[in-house]
């Protein structure tokens, strides 16, 4: 959201002695959006709004419990995904194998987990 747009709204909600007062659910949730992607200071972000500190503090305060107890929602929620290679276990063929390392060095490979179950249930 434009900053001077966000301004705009903000405004329309201070009282005569300069407090925001009765700020609506939908301008708190453009202004946590706004300050969670801001990336200069604080005291920045209120002067480029317009407002000190002192002032936007319980505002900026009162968004964020509101965020905590879920009354936005979702949002902007943007999935991530992860790229992992598949497997394929028809194409692996005899590479696929499970090892473990036995006592004196010696390396016991296993092509299915079956096997390797079985065979530490009867060395148990």
């Amino acid at each position: 959201m434009d900053l001077i747009t966000l301004r705009k709204k903000l405004s329309s909600y201070e009282s005569e002695k300069g407090y925001l007062k009765n700020v609506s659910d939908e301008v708190l949730f453009e202004l946590l959006i706004a300050w969670e992607n801001w990336t200069g200071s604080g005291t920045e972000f209120y002067r480029s709004l317009g407002f000190t500190q002192s002032q936007m503090a319980s505002v900026i305060g009162k968004a964020k419990k509101l965020k905590r107890e879920g009354h936005f929602g979702e949002g902007d929620f943007k999935q991530v995904k992860v790229n992992t290679p598949s497997f394929d276990p028809a194409q692996a063929g005899s590479n696929l194998a499970i090892e473990i390392l036995w006592t004196n060095g010696q390396v016991i490979r296993f092509s299915q987990v079956d096997h390797l179950i079985d065979f530490l249930k009867k060395s148990a």
